[in-house]
């Protein structure tokens, strides 16, 4: 098979499109063609070293956490999953610890699978799984919030904001965006956030306090970090949570314990990998129900073919709203 072979050092350029020996299904997995991947910024990170936390895939190693395919074999043990069906990649260890949807097949533990939901293009498919149980993890993760709370989004064009906007607005919830592009503010609108601010404006927190008629924010999804936190955490409600997904504008700096304490605020990372395969496949029927109520679906930028990955990443890296994907079969 072709894959994208990373081998390990530091930066996308290290990236080659080869010949790889084809993966095999073991007792408990499946082998999938894959039709379409989608590209997410912990794929770059990876790549550049800049993950998170540490994380030492066996090398070369294949990105791409993200994918939808048809199952060509499978493995000894599996139930419920046959050759020929369509299916995505819902969680699991693909694209970190073992090879990735980046190549035409790929190897996942049957458990980590999902049928496409019904309606969905395999091309909406590809890149829902990640950012919409990431963004349901954020909203969902503390105490459950009174009907029409205050929910906060930051880099609300990203994959997770995007995701975050819809979902908060189908459960009835009053969202607020942040994006610097006023362009991108009115499509968010549109996704169902009430109000949208630039977080480069000096003046966003009075905006959004006129706005709100001086009401706080409950829960703030934060994909940013670094020095919008603080910022964030001055609009809070007493008894607040912010949800951190994300940190891409680096460290936080210092900033004011006592609006914690006098406002009992509340702040935790989001991390999908405690949940077991069967509390995911749980989660994941649970947002897929609350997007068929609002009508809500994955907002695809545009997709790139198999040998231009290159340049879908630098197209990732550019921000858009919407997911970038590689088709496989092109």
């Amino acid at each position: 098979m072709r894959a994208w072979l990373w081998d390990g050092l530091q930066g996308l350029d290290h990236l080659r499109l080869v010949e790889a020996p084809d993966p095999v299904a073991k007792e408990g997995d499946v082998v999938m063609e894959v039709h379409y991947a989608a590209l997410n910024p912990a794929d770059r990170y990876l790549a550049e070293r800049r993950y998170p936390y540490p994380v030492n895939p066996p090398l070369p190693h294949v990105l791409g956490r993200d994918g939808v395919g048809t199952v060509i074999q499978v493995g000894e043990g599996v139930k419920g999953v046959r050759v020929g069906d369509r299916r995505a990649v819902l969680r699991g260890d693909v694209g970190v610890f073992r090879w990735g949807t980046l190549a035409e097949r790929v190897s996942v533990g049957a458990v980590n699978l999902v049928e496409i939901p019904a309606g969905w293009t395999e091309e909406e498919s590809s890149c829902a799984t990640l950012v919409y149980m990431a963004a349901y993890r954020a909203l969902t993760m503390w105490e459950p919030l009174k009907p029409k709370s205050v929910v906060l989004v930051t880099g609300a064009s990203g994959g997770v904001g995007v995701a975050a906007v819809q979902l908060a607005a189908a459960m009835g919830h009053t969202v607020v965006a942040l994006s610097r592009s006023e362009e991108k503010q009115a499509r968010l609108k549109e996704l169902g956030a009430a109000f949208a601010f630039n977080p480069n404006d000096a003046q966003w927190r009075t905006e959004l306090k006129a706005a709100l008629n001086s009401r706080r924010v409950n829960l703030a999804v934060d994909n940013i970090g670094g020095k919008l936190l603080p910022e964030v955490i001055d609009t809070m409600a007493e008894l607040g949570r912010i949800s951190l997904v994300g940190e891409l504008a680096g460290p936080v700096p210092n900033f004011d314990t006592g609006t914690l304490f006098s406002r009992r605020l509340r702040i935790g990372a989001m991390a999908l990998g405690y949940y077991t395969p069967e509390e995911t496949r749980t989660v994941w029927e649970e947002l897929l129900s609350v997007m068929a109520r609002s009508g809500a679906r994955p907002i695809v930028d545009r997709a790139f073919s198999f040998e231009q990955l290159p340049q879908a990443f630098k197209r990732l890296g550019e921000g858009p709203m919407g997911k970038v994907l590689v088709n496989i079969r092109s």
